[in-house]
């Protein structure tokens, strides 16, 4: 055992040496451990808002049959690991909102003990039940848990891949560096922010190679090494569409970030993905906590030391947490493409493991419990926000054109963007004609294929004249969104469904929800 590990063993033991008469202290807090675990688990499955857009677009791409969903995601811009399985998850539970979420619930309740098990083998048993309860009550495992996307999928496997890294660098067997690899390829064609983690894994553990001395550890980290780059190999079975991919798709809804741009968005998230109160309380804990695990040491139960060269223990962790968010960010900055703090889900469970971490310092059980009440709180806060609170104006807009859409009514949309979320909630209105701008393809799936080039070389003012003439003397509800890139092209057709026909607004777009949109009633003349 190294000296760094002893003085962790040191402080772990003489924060558990305090006892209390009766055991008391120890039965209220299994109690309300008990308690947070059993409300996270039903906010993960609770969500109140329909779907928005990337959850219709993904059901609709994970309908199709196996053998068309490569092709769909060439359009998209994203690799299918997620996509099949929630094709197999369909077949069996069916498509409805509750059914298809459910499996990142599922998956996200899976993660719990996984993360344990990660935090003990940072830690031990205090960073386990801190990392398990920064884990189990953070708003953006909630929000992910609860959205039926890839998210909740990429902190499983990152948690899985931990354990499975550090126990073949201690056991380098056959098994464990197949379950390095597995997880490696994984990862790989679950998100392409994963491809980053694994570079820097991989620098990781070549630098580490080079600093071992000559024997067992560093034939160990060698073989590891060979051990992920086999599985990250597994993505050249996907590369020819990713490589389309880049070329064509990118992320055409947003502009280039800054770097740190891009790590301050990533970290605000991790406190809650919508701006409210506990979010910007609980971001003192986010920022706070895993500073703690990188400089501090816990000295006594009033004390805690401050080493600015990092404490070796968490040393690792942050490098690869952090470096992925840099790398990531520099690299999309520099291509051109956008960033989105889901796709730091892949750094989330380092984040984790380092709150656990630094909540560890603390060696007064009373101070240690506080600061997880604190997260713990906060954080089944914003998982309720979460359960209540609706993301999209598609529920909102389906509901009026429901309520008095007629056969031959026109649904005509712009951008194809707010196709997918409101086209699904009228799948069972008939008669109804459906368009989306800029080619009157129908509005379930979106291509992303060189998307602006498309938006900006449509034809506004044909496009309404189509919609008019395919609806006749019935009616054309125009929903639009003025989201980014579109607002010229939108706003064109919008401006020529004016002057070809009367019009009523019947619903507005509300920017405090996370997607919104308009809705316009034209009728005939």
């Amino acid at each position: 055992m190294s000296a760094d590990s002893a003085a962790l063993a040191r402080d772990a033991s003489e924060g558990e040496g305090q006892t209390d008469s009766g055991g008391r202290w120890g039965f209220w807090v299994a109690v309300a451990v008990g308690i947070v675990l059993a409300a996270s688990g039903v906010l993960r499955f609770v969500a109140r808002s329909d779907l928005w857009f990337d959850e219709a677009l993904s059901v609709n791409i994970s309908r199709l049959a196996l053998g068309d969903i490569p092709d769909a995601l060439r359009q998209d811009g994203h690799p299918p690991l997620y996509y099949y399985l929630l094709h197999g998850w369909i077949s069996v539970f069916g498509a409805g909102d509750v059914a298809v979420r459910a499996l990142s619930g599922v998956i996200s309740v899976a993660t719990l003990p996984v993360a344990w098990l990660a935090g003990q083998r940072l830690g031990g048993r205090r960073v386990a039940w801190a990392t398990l309860i920064v884990v189990a009550t953070s708003p953006f495992v909630f929000r992910y848990a609860t959205e039926a996307r890839m998210y909740s999928l990429v902190m499983l496997l990152v948690f899985l891949g931990y354990l499975a890294l550090r126990r073949a660098l201690d056991q380098p067997t056959l098994p464990w560096l197949a379950a390095v690899a597995a997880l490696a390829a994984a990862l790989a064609l679950t998100q392409y922010w994963d491809l980053y983690l694994l570079a820097v894994v991989f620098v990781g553990l070549a630098w580490r190679s080079w600093r071992a001395p000559p024997g067992r550890a560093r034939s160990a980290v060698r073989r590891v090494t060979i051990a992920l780059v086999v599985g990250s190999a597994a993505f050249l079975i996907w590369a020819p569409v990713f490589l389309d991919q880049v070329r064509h798709t990118g992320t055409p809804w947003g502009d280039a970030q800054f770097p740190w741009v891009a790590f301050a968005r990533a970290i605000f998230d991790f406190g809650g993905t919508d701006e409210n109160g506990e979010s910007f309380v609980l971001l003192l804990a986010v920022i706070l906590l895993p500073l703690l695990a990188i400089f501090g040491r816990g000295v006594d139960r009033r004390h805690v030391d401050l080493d600015l060269r990092t404490r070796p223990e968490a040393r690792w962790e942050a490098a690869a947490g952090f470096g992925v968010l840099l790398v990531g960010g520099g690299l999309s900055y520099l291509a051109g493409t956008t960033f989105e703090p889901r796709y730091a889900a892949t750094v989330f469970p380092l984040v984790a493991l380092l709150a656990g971490f630094g909540a560890a310092v603390f060696l007064d059980r009373r101070v240690f419990a506080g600061v997880l009440a604190f997260v713990a709180v906060l954080g089944v806060a914003g998982g309720v926000r979460n359960a209540t609170d609706q993301r999209t104006q598609a529920g909102e807009i389906a509901d009026v054109i429901r309520a008095e859409a007629e056969s031959g009514d026109v649904v005509a949309y712009c951008p194809d963007q707010v196709g997918p979320a409101v086209s699904r909630l009228l799948d069972d209105v008939p008669g109804l004609e459906q368009m989306t701008y800029p080619d009157g393809a129908r509005p379930e799936r979106v291509n992303w294929t060189d998307y602006r080039e498309r938006i900006d070389s449509g034809n506004p003012a044909q496009f309404a004249a189509n919609a008019v003439a395919r609806a006749g003397p019935h009616r054309v509800w125009y929903v639009n969104s003025l989201v980014n890139h579109v607002e010229r092209a939108c706003g064109g057709v919008g401006g020529a469904l004016d002057a070809a026909r009367p019009g009523d607004v019947r619903v507005v777009a509300d920017p405090y929800l996370f997607e919104f949109a308009d809705l316009v009633e034209y009728r005939s003349t």
